[in-house]
């Protein structure tokens, strides 16, 4: 039955249904029109990591480098192409890990070329390029300790750098008790990292190339080494905001081209076959080349995304 209080409120309610139409669709086109801001302003602001070696970091004159940023800079060079902006100017933002969706999201930056993995959590924020690296997770311990199971965790600190898929997987199987450890979350990889080598923590989990750029750089491969057990698969993948279809567009045909053209093998070597470093191509890495793809990330020990 329909009574007068009800006709009286279906007003309001149209309107305020109407109000959140409005809203969303401006919402969508802010989201979707970031190609058309880059032409205004004639510039494009590229989220950068300080310290996530190979992938990107400051190098020694503070300049960001690195196999991702080698990668959005290629892209950047044909948005210049497509919107013929042979000037278009880049911005470089240094980000960290808890921040780089925020900032991603209220406009601060356009693109994150970091060492950031697609995950189903981070799918419902912010949108992926095509893979552009596969790694799995492992430990990073002291030569000699041995970890080629869960159980072989057990009693051990481990550190963990905040804002990262590590951090969430590993604060999972600490509550599933599949082994006692303390968890201690750092800032960032490079703190993280300091606590192993300073003795506070026994282990120290992280993306598997992340983890060797790492150690390459302090010079810590004689006195540290990876795990033998892989916890979870990680694609990289650059970052744009939600629902930014043009400029995701824009990218993805950028990385096609790369890939289908055989450069992404010099880019590969320039960064992981170096005289410090040496990480030879996955055949995840080399698959998602071939066959271009957005796969979320999956946590191999529990069995689902992470």
């Amino acid at each position: 039955m329909i009574t007068a209080f009800s006709r009286a409120l279906r007003p309001l309610a149209l309107a305020a249904l109407s109000a959140v139409g409005f809203f969303g669709l401006a919402a969508s086109a802010q989201a979707a029109d970031t190609l058309s801001r880059i032409r205004e302003a004639r510039s494009i602001n590229i989220g950068v990591r300080e310290a996530a070696r190979p992938f990107s970091y400051l190098n020694d004159a503070k300049q960001p480098v690195g196999y991702s940023v080698d990668l959005c800079l290629a892209a950047v060079e044909d948005l210049k192409k497509e919107l013929k902006l042979p000037d278009l100017k880049v911005n470089f933002v240094v980000v960290g890990g808890p921040e780089r969706i925020p900032k991603l999201q209220k406009g601060e930056i356009d693109l994150e070329c970091g060492s950031t993995t697609n995950t189903r959590a981070r799918q419902e924020q912010v949108d992926f390029s095509y893979t552009i690296f596969v790694a799995g997770m492992r430990v990073l311990v002291p030569r000699g300790t041995r970890v080629e199971s869960i159980k072989d965790l057990e009693g051990l600190t481990i550190a963990v750098s905040k804002g990262t898929t590590s951090e969430k997987l590993f604060n999972q199987l600490q509550a599933s008790g599949e082994a006692k450890m303390q968890v201690v979350p750092y800032a960032n990889n490079v703190e993280a990292f300091k606590a192993l080598r300073d003795g506070k923590a026994r282990a120290f989990p992280q993306d598997d190339a992340l983890l060797q750029g790492l150690a390459s750089k302090e010079k810590a491969l004689d006195t540290l080494n990876l795990g033998g057990m892989a916890f979870s698969v990680e694609p990289y993948g650059i970052m744009m905001r939600k629902g930014d279809a043009k400029l995701q567009e824009a990218v993805d045909r950028s990385l096609s081209r790369i890939y289908a053209s055989g450069e992404i093998q010099n880019i590969y070597k320039k960064w992981f076959q170096t005289d410090s470093l040496s990480i030879p191509m996955s055949r995840l890495t080399r698959d998602s080349f071939v066959r271009p793809n957005k796969e979320a990330g999956v946590a191999m020990l529990l069995g689902y995304s992470i």
